[in-house]
């Protein structure tokens, strides 16, 4: 069964403006199943955790579901290994100050230049308190791809840590995690993996890759500005943890440091009842062999939705590409092979002539199509292509509520654009 736009966009409340959301790699629409849940929240029990009345209890009600709901989500183990938090960035550079804790001089770690700067600079200036080494993993300017040799090379060195992104929110490039995982366990080196960009996109299964930390940002998957960390409950449990003295020992609550944002947890299990709702009416009975792969309940529903929403949006990534090669004076980035489009998500990074990307991206909102410009915070990515010295480039990013008509809308525009 493929995916009926007309009751997915139904389920987007802000897709009845007349405009085109392709800024979808900077933060997505937000599902009516998400705001909903928000709003029932602040109105019904909107109260602060363990209190002995009536909406504190239903609020840890509803914040322990969201934990159950995000482990789903991950394939995790657990609820007590999902932790909430402001954003990537902020729990990230929580996480980074208490694994470099046990950090020795002269010890190493690895991040990429492929990688979003929240997966960069948090380590980094961890590495710098503790007179840690940065190793660097180049990727391919060509094609956009990370150098596996280049990893390999660290990894002899045995470095602590291995910080990797699931998917560029740059070129768009997925990863290959699975194997990243392994050769970095290989080499006795944890891994951080920043799946934010990914996540709107493909079923994630943190079991399955045996990655110790994944981390994404629910308003990259239609929810409200929330993040959401999973790590594994031994590394968690012996974890330290920056917090006031009250706070809980045990986990979630030992990491989940201060008052949360609750309604934005909230929110989060909304985003999640919407993925199951999708898979629900969209999965099909040719997915149901998923079953036997071990998935049951939301598990199983969740992945039925993914599958089925990256299989159309391979179809998007398709048009995209074929219609971004086909404007006069466009530079693409990343990889165009079409024999290659399961090796990234719909984001597409690109120059347009010698336009200034603000130039396109204001020309391109004048005709109610959103795209971002600049570096996108993957700064490193931007110098390496040469680029970051020139306004850095237009990002065009597709997420499942889009259609074939808004690209060749897209298309129509920036064909305008070069002509003019």
């Amino acid at each position: 069964m493929t995916l009926d736009l007309s009751a997915i966009r139904n389920q987007f409340p802000s897709l009845a403006r007349p405009a085109i959301f392709f800024d979808n790699p900077g933060g997505t629409q937000i599902a009516k199943q998400s705001l909903n849940r928000i709003n029932n929240y602040l109105l019904k029990c909107n109260a602060n955790h363990e209190g002995a009345f009536a909406t504190s209890i239903t609020s840890d009600a509803i914040l322990d579901e969201a934990h159950r709901a995000m482990a789903d989500f991950y394939n995790a183990a657990s609820p007590e290994e999902i932790i909430f938090g402001n954003n990537m960035t902020t729990i990230t550079f929580h996480i980074s100050r208490s694994l470099s804790r046990e950090w020795k001089e002269g010890d190493e770690i690895v991040v990429t230049r492929l990688d979003h700067d929240a997966n960069v600079t948090p380590w980094a200036l961890a590495a710098q308190d503790q007179g840690v080494k940065v190793n660097w993993v180049d990727f391919d300017v060509e094609d956009g791809t990370l150098k596996l040799d280049d990893l390999q090379k660290a990894l002899e060195r045995k470095p602590r840590l291995v910080a990797v992104g699931y998917a560029s929110n740059s070129l768009g490039t997925i990863n290959p995690v699975a194997k990243i995982v392994k050769m970095a366990h290989d080499a006795g080196a944890l891994v951080y993996i920043d799946a934010v960009q990914y996540a709107p996109h493909g079923g994630i299964d943190v079991q399955e890759l045996d990655c110790d930390f994944l981390i994404s940002s629910s308003y990259k998957f239609f929810g409200p500005h929330c993040g959401i960390l999973y790590g594994k409950r031994e590394l968690l449990e012996k974890l330290f943890a920056y917090k006031v003295r009250p706070a809980a020992n045990a986990l979630p609550g030992k990491l989940e440091t201060g008052t949360q944002n609750h309604e934005g947890i909230a929110g989060v299990l909304g985003a999640i009842e919407y993925f199951e709702w999708v898979g629900k009416e969209f999965g099909g009975e040719h997915l149901e062999g998923l079953a036997e792969e071990k998935y049951q309940g939301r598990r199983l529903e969740l992945k039925k939705a993914m599958t089925v929403i990256r299989a159309y949006e391979f179809e998007l990534s398709r048009a995209l590409l074929s219609a971004l090669e086909s404007i006069p004076g466009l530079q693409l980035y990343g990889l165009t092979d079409i024999r290659r489009l399961d090796e990234r998500v719909a984001t597409f990074s690109f120059r347009l002539k010698d336009l200034p990307p603000r130039l396109v991206a204001e020309k391109l909102a004048q005709d109610g199509i959103y795209v971002w410009d600049g570096n996108y915070y993957a700064l490193n990515v931007s110098e390496r292509l040469g680029v970051e010295g020139r306004g850095g480039m237009v990002r065009v990013g597709a997420a499942h509520y889009n259609t074939a008509e808004e690209v060749e809308r897209l298309k129509e525009s920036l064909r305008r654009i070069s002509t003019d």
